[in-house]
């Protein structure tokens, strides 16, 4: 069976009052998400409001009930209301990405999170990095005539909008509520283009970090991203599997070609296929870190 994006998953389900203030919010999904940008503040924009340190921590949660609960607790006003910075719950990209998944399926908009590396952020660098993609239904995709036929001359009814939260009244690019190729690159997007030899695997990582770049940050995220399809939605740092074992350069061939196959099972986009590669070892989130 499909994946039904429009329904949560243990990361992105509300609560009955959480559902209720979504409702309040307009249906449109680029509407929403910036929303969201009103909601939340990046811990890297906090060093002047002099939160204490209960609030940073906010970052580490991962159900997206409990961070809207933390800023409810701060600010109980309707989610429509752009909350000054300070009142706002500190935030990863990765809470831009949860909590504007969350309030699209609540209004029935097929959404997901998908994890790995932006361009725009810094010159010549892929900046760890999650976004959103939204369905949009008879959209044409890129290399489609306006019949909607696609350059390989299979039809389609819609395609996967990717959207930036974060950045969506930035001048980071163009578009934010429709990220051109190559603006966003997933985790196994970023990992078959440096497999193929058009991109240097040092060019990618965290920003604000001398160490976390490399092979490793793309094969974390090539994993983090296949999670995240099956909408369990890690934290941008939790490890599983072999990934701290690949961090400290001990992993060898055999991973290579697990993240290989996690790559092209992505790139395809079959539930099927997603899910069976997902539940096999090295690949599967841990219980504890769902909750």
């Amino acid at each position: 069976m499909p994946i039904d994006y429009s329904t949560p998953g243990v990361i992105t389900a509300l609560t009955p009052d959480q559902r209720q203030l979504a409702a309040e919010l307009p249906a449109d999904p680029v509407a929403i998400c910036r929303a969201v940008a009103g909601l939340i503040v990046h811990p890297a924009q906090t060093g002047s409001l002099g939160l204490p340190e209960p609030r940073m921590g906010a970052q580490a949660i991962r159900p997206v009930t409990r961070i809207l609960d933390e800023l409810l607790a701060i600010d109980p006003a309707p989610l429509t209301k752009v909350r000054e910075p300070r009142q706002r719950v500190v935030g990863t990209c990765r809470h831009f990405a949860t909590v504007s998944v969350a309030l699209l399926q609540a209004h029935g908009v097929p959404a997901r999170a998908r994890c790995g590396f932006a361009s725009y952020f810094r010159p010549d660098r892929h900046v760890d990095h999650w976004v959103v993609e939204h369905w949009v239904a008879g959209h044409a995709a890129a290399g489609e005539s306006s019949d909607g036929e696609s350059s390989d001359g299979e039809s389609s009814d819609g395609r996967w909008v990717r959207i930036d939260p974060e950045i969506l009244d930035g001048t980071n690019v163009s578009h934010p509520d429709d990220l051109a190729p190559g603006e966003f690159l997933t985790g196994g997007e970023a990992w078959r283009l440096v497999r193929s030899g058009d991109a240097d695997p040092a060019t990618f990582g965290v920003n604000g970090t001398d160490h976390a770049w490399g092979p490793a940050e793309i094969r974390g995220n090539a994993i983090r991203d296949l999670a995240a399809l099956v909408q369990v939605e890690t934290l941008p740092w939790d490890e599983w599997g072999r990934m701290e074992a690949s961090y400290r350069g001990e992993t060898g061939l055999d991973y290579d070609h697990l993240i290989d196959l996690v790559a092209q099972v992505c790139a395809e986009d079959d539930a099927e296929r997603i899910r069976v590669l997902y539940n096999s070892e090295d690949l599967a989130v841990p219980a504890e870190l769902k909750n």
